[in-house]
């Protein structure tokens, strides 16, 4: 059995305004109905005697949307990991590896990240079971795929000998950081390199082995947090005193350029690793004009050009467009040279640097029981639109500095004011007083959705007195995970 280990973290900012560190690029569905992150699962789910089912790792602001999203594709997962800060992917591929030797000691794990684009599910399965052989004879195992093109964000794999057409794993002779155009001509002709897929295959013992000599200040710390885990609502808490401690590293070089036994698949498949809006252009559906479309948008007498529009209000217009990409959000609007979609990041730290939220949140905020949207907002007034799963409810809670007005616009609420408990229907609203202990819930099997017009002083997320809470979110306390886990 292989046990698929998908790694769902990151912030994504080569694709901002569309993804975001409350909301990276792994849960949007950039291409399809579906997500990179459900896409991912999907491709290494489906067959019993093959995959087991999948262990992610991701952080405590994400959780809910990891778990809400495998309940749309029907999947069960074997574990969700929750790694109490980022400390890259080594600490993370570690940590898997010691959860499922505990559970199967002979274990194979399969280490992907969860925003990649395979489109060939059925050919990277093959060349799975290609790396099966080369670890069946103790090897590490790398995923590295045929160039198309001399890309200069990618970094590379220079292979021993020239791969043949079978697929068969050829040894790793060393890794290659990101090169420049010309080294990327270079190494294209060499027919000796491929692209650094960052996809893993190894025996969770033999890369266990592999952190106790290469990298042995890690498996202290790591190795406590596992064993000092606690299990909550379904997730695995890793310890975090002891995470803390771990180095921050990267599995490629806490390891992989470090280690001797390591093996190459060629993967011959369409790859990406979709990261910058050059990418999202380039795998796009293009028309005769190189033009990519997306959403309530028009192209006129364009050529290259990506245009995206995410809000469904919005119409994007381009005229005379050529190698553009645009994309807009209700919040906030890219507009820059295809060339530059590398850069994209700079603007991202602009906007943190000046304080604008739009760096970081999107208006919609996700919450293990739906999720909000704000529409409107001016001084001492906000208006948001709440979305409420069917049999979901928000937190027994209280605000020092607001009032709230509830309208029921879809579906039937519960509604708790004090020591007061009423269903609502379509049309009918309430009244939530400052100070007042209240609790909204859906009661019925369809989705409820209202309008909340909130007033007063002080309209942050982080005015809130939780009294009782269904899904544990009183333990979050600091950072991102605070500032996420504040609203209701």
């Amino acid at each position: 059995m292989i046990f698929p280990v998908i790694l769902c973290g990151g912030s994504g900012t080569r694709l901002w305004p569309l993804s975001r560190k409350s909301y990276p690029k792994q849960f949007v569905p950039l291409a399809g109905d579906r997500t990179l992150f459900q896409a991912s699962t999907l491709r290494l789910s489906g067959a019993a005697d093959f995959f087991a089912p999948p262990v992610v790792v991701t952080s405590a602001d994400f959780r809910f949307i990891v778990t809400e999203q495998l309940t749309e594709i029907g999947i069960d997962p074997g574990a969700i990991l929750i790694e109490p800060e980022a400390r890259n992917t080594a600490p993370a591929v570690l940590a898997a590896a010691l959860h499922i030797q505990a559970q199967d000691p002979e274990g194979v794990m399969l280490v992907a990240p969860s925003d990649h684009a395979i489109p060939d599910g059925e050919a990277f399965r093959a060349a799975v079971e290609q790396g099966l052989e080369a670890v069946r004879r103790r090897r590490l195992v790398t995923f590295g795929v045929t160039p198309s093109r001399p890309e200069t964000g990618y970094g590379y794999l220079e292979l021993s000998a020239s791969p043949d057409s079978s697929g068969t794993a050829v040894d790793l002779k060393r890794f290659v950081e990101k090169p420049d155009q010309a080294k990327a001509e270079q190494m294209i002709a060499a027919d000796t390199y491929l692209w650094n897929s960052g996809i893993f295959l190894f025996r969770a013992a033999d890369i266990i082995s592999a952190f106790k000599k290469l990298a042995p200040g890690l498996m202290a710390p790591v190795s406590a947090a596992v064993e000092q885990a606690e299990p909550d609502l379904g997730f695995l808490r890793l310890a975090p005193g002891p995470w803390s401690a771990a180095e921050v590293i990267s599995i490629d070089y806490a390891i992989m350029e470090r280690a001797d036994k390591l093996s190459v698949v060629p993967f011959c498949g369409d790859w990406s690793d979709l990261g910058g809006w050059d990418a999202i252009w380039r795998d796009g559906d293009q028309d005769a004009d190189g033009v990519v479309t997306s959403g309530e948008t028009i192209a006129i007498d364009c050529q290259d050009t990506l245009l995206r529009s995410d809000n469904s209000r919005l119409e994007l217009v381009g005229i005379g467009l050529e190698n553009m990409m645009v994309v807009a959000m209700n919040d906030a609007v890219l507009v820059a040279d295809r060339t530059r979609a590398q850069d994209v990041k700079k603007a991202v730290c602009a906007l943190k640097a000046k304080g604008a939220p739009q760096a970081v949140r999107r208006t919609t905020d996700f919450r293990p029981w739906g999720w909000f949207e704000s529409l409107a907002m001016g001084k001492r007034f906000q208006v948001k639109r709440i979305h409420v799963h069917p049999g979901a409810a928000l937190s027994l809670q209280s605000h020092v500095h607001r009032a709230e007005h509830w309208i029921v616009v879809e579906g039937t609420a519960r509604v708790t004011v004090d020591n007061e408990v009423k269903l609502l229907s379509e049309n009918e609203s309430v009244y939530v007083r400052l100070g007042a202990v209240h609790r909204l819930e859906n009661p019925g099997k369809v989705p409820m959705v209202l309008i909340e017009v909130q007033t007063g002083t002080y309209l942050g997320e982080d005015d809130i007195t939780r009294y009782e809470d269904l899904y544990a979110r009183n333990r979050e306390v600091s950072g991102w995970a605070g500032m996420a886990a504040s609203g209701a």
